[in-house]
């Protein structure tokens, strides 16, 4: 009777951790399915979204001698500019910088000018970049999440089998 009753006990944890991992599956599933609804407010943007924005607003152009500039060098690496460098002028507040360079800053801060910190894009564009790239960064926490809990209550139940 002992073991009977041990058999139902083992066989009712096998069947809580094996729900679980499945409730868990389907609410990754759900996840994935209502980020990529089109028009989905809380759709996350790509990198080349990003970027293809950040161009349609500040458009990039080829550094001439000629052009009247406040200044001579780049504030972010603090290279001079030379002929035929490519620079972006942001609208806004009028700096100037190499394009790389204010790119790749933009992509790491607030999309703020370097120099003055006024915004380049609305705020909720850099939430939804942002939010692609912490996904990217940390992409597969839940499938590990999962893995964790099934080798937990794997070797969970191997203990009474």
């Amino acid at each position: 009777m002992a073991t009977l009753s041990q058999t139902l006990a083992h066989l009712y944890t096998a069947a809580i951790v094996f729900f679980s991992l499945l409730f868990l599956e389907l609410v990754i599933l759900v996840r994935a399915v209502v980020g990529t609804i089109p028009g989905s407010k809380n759709r996350p943007i790509t990198t080349t979204q990003y970027l293809k924005l950040v161009e349609r607003k500040n458009p990039a152009c080829r550094y001439k001698t000629g052009l009247r500039m406040e200044s001579l060098e780049c504030a972010v690496c603090l290279s001079v500019y030379e002929e035929g460098d490519e620079i972006r002028k942001l609208r806004k507040c009028n700096h100037t910088f190499h394009k790389d360079c204010v790119d790749t800053w933009l992509q790491q801060d607030l999309a703020t000018c370097p120099l003055c910190r006024s915004m380049v894009l609305p705020e909720e564009v850099v939430v939804k970049h942002r939010r692609h790239r912490n996904h990217q960064e940390f992409d597969g926490s839940d499938e590990e999440l999962i893995f964790l809990l099934s080798a937990l209550h794997g070797s969970y139940i191997r203990r009474f089998l």
